[in-house]
């Protein structure tokens, strides 16, 4: 008979409100504790909301598209499964109160002949969602054009229906949602009508792309694919690093044959003591977080004019997901870990990154990025620095090629096992020597790894 609110949970530091993408479960579901009740999408991940609470769903407070605090109800649950008279007509005057933004906003944006419907006065200030921001984006709406967008969510707030909408009527009447634009700037040059659209190019360009799609042609083989919303994510993050960062690369090739022989002689007992795999990643990553130690000042951050030295280590790991995409969970504190602890937090986020149940924490916080080029078979790469850290580096594939041994009795022609180390930086903090003494030093560390160690 206990009604409990469910409340928006608190995703990471520095994220404050998220996204509702898609309710899970409908009024009436049975739910289990800790069991998925919707997903959820911030600037940094989508993940599944879980209930707090087992029992009924009996109420859901805001709907797909809606942009909700931290903190902030979204649902009621009831914990015996059994309703509650007197919350009853409380919560019937929610959807009965809701509707009424609604009908403020159709009569203001609503125009004859099936026109696009529009507010009669731009909502400046007003908040939008990453979501709805992307979706214009895509459509070529500008921010001028999106104020005039009518919104039924909270204070106004244009939710994934509205603009979803609004782009349905916009496409079925392009040369109605253009005209009401036309008139103001039509009437001072009466007498020069083809002088008209100049000025009103920016307002209207958005029906420029409409336009000029036809003249994109394509044969019939092709095939056209639409970014997914994290890859158009990962394209603007590259894009803006680049911008941001003057990277600079440096190279240093590693002698690992030590490491290959010790992981060949205890990967299979770790199998099958730990039932997980014993890869080359925590190792590297050990040895990263070594090097950090001894220069400081890779681990940093840029805040305009501010250096920022971070004091924890939390080196973040590129995983490749199913659908193509990567995405980058870090290791909070990874110099307090052994060997094995690395092994453990490096499957465990490989995992969950794979299956998408990866949470914001996971993903916040990062402070210098690696990412395994070698599993691609790759044997070098330049990689993108992670906004706002200044440094990542690329660990190549490892290859036997033939070295100069030198022994007591002379030098020898020998197999080994080498890899390419790919350090890139910003050059607006790290200058070349910090940056090419950092990789030589995790080099170091890799080349003399103690192969009388256990785990």
């Amino acid at each position: 008979m206990a009604l409990v609110e469910m409340i928006m949970p608190k995703m990471g530091e520095s994220i404050m409100e998220g996204t509702v993408l898609k309710w899970l479960k409908n009024v009436g579901d049975t739910i289990e504790q800790d069991e998925s009740v919707l997903e959820v999408a911030t600037d940094k991940v989508d993940t599944e909301v879980p209930a707090i609470q087992g029992g009924v769903l009996k109420e859901i407070l805001v709907q797909e598209g809606d942009v909700v605090a931290v903190g902030a109800p979204i649902a009621i649950i009831s914990t015996n499964g059994e309703d509650t008279a007197a919350p009853a007509p409380a919560a019937a005057e929610t959807p009965a109160a809701a509707p009424a933004p609604q009908a403020v906003a159709q009569p203001a944006a609503a125009s004859s002949d099936g026109a696009v419907a529009k507010l009669d006065q731009p909502a400046s200030g007003r908040f939008y969602s990453p979501l709805v921001l992307n979706i214009a984006r895509e459509e070529g709406i500008s921010m001028q054009e999106l104020e005039y967008v009518p919104g039924t969510g909270k204070e106004g707030r244009v939710s994934k229906k509205d603009i979803l909408t609004y782009v349905e009527s916009r496409k079925n009447a392009p040369q109605q949602a253009a005209a009401p634009q036309a008139q103001p700037q039509a009437q001072a040059p009466a007498a020069a009508p083809q002088a008209a659209p100049a000025p009103a190019a920016q307002p209207q360009a958005q029906a420029a792309p409409a336009a000029s799609k036809p003249a994109a042609s394509y044969s019939g083989n092709v095939e056209i694919i639409e970014m997914d919303r994290m890859r158009k994510m990962i394209a603007d993050r590259m894009v803006d690093s680049k911008r941001v960062s003057p990277h600079v690369t440096s190279f240093v090739e590693a002698d690992v044959t030590n490491i290959v022989n010790w992981r060949n002689k205890w990967k299979n007992d770790y199998k099958r003591r730990e039932g997980e795999n014993l890869t080359f990643t925590p190792i590297f990553i050990d040895a990263i977080a070594k090097a950090i130690k001894d220069f400081p000042m890779i681990n940093v951050s840029v805040d305009g004019g501010n250096i920022i030295r971070h004091k924890d280590i939390n080196i973040g790991m590129a995983v490749a997901l199913p659908s193509g995409n990567l995405i980058v969970p870090n290791i909070k504190n990874a110099d307090q870990l052994n060997l094995n602890g690395l092994t453990k937090k490096v499957n465990d986020l490989a995992n969950r990154g794979r299956i998408n149940k990866l949470t914001p924490d996971d993903l916040a916080g990062g402070t210098y990025t690696v990412s395994n080029v070698g599993s691609f078979g790759n044997v070098m790469g330049t990689p993108i620095i992670m906004q706002p850290q200044v440094a990542i580096m690329a660990v190549g594939a490892i290859k036997k090629k033939p070295a100069v041994i030198e022994t007591p009795e002379g030098d020898l022609i020998g197999v080994r096992h080498f890899m390419f180390l790919s350090h890139s930086y910003d050059h607006r903090v790290v200058d070349g020597s910090l940056g090419g003494m950092f990789v030589r030093r995790v080099a170091d560390y890799l080349e003399n790894f103690d192969v009388n160690q256990t785990i």
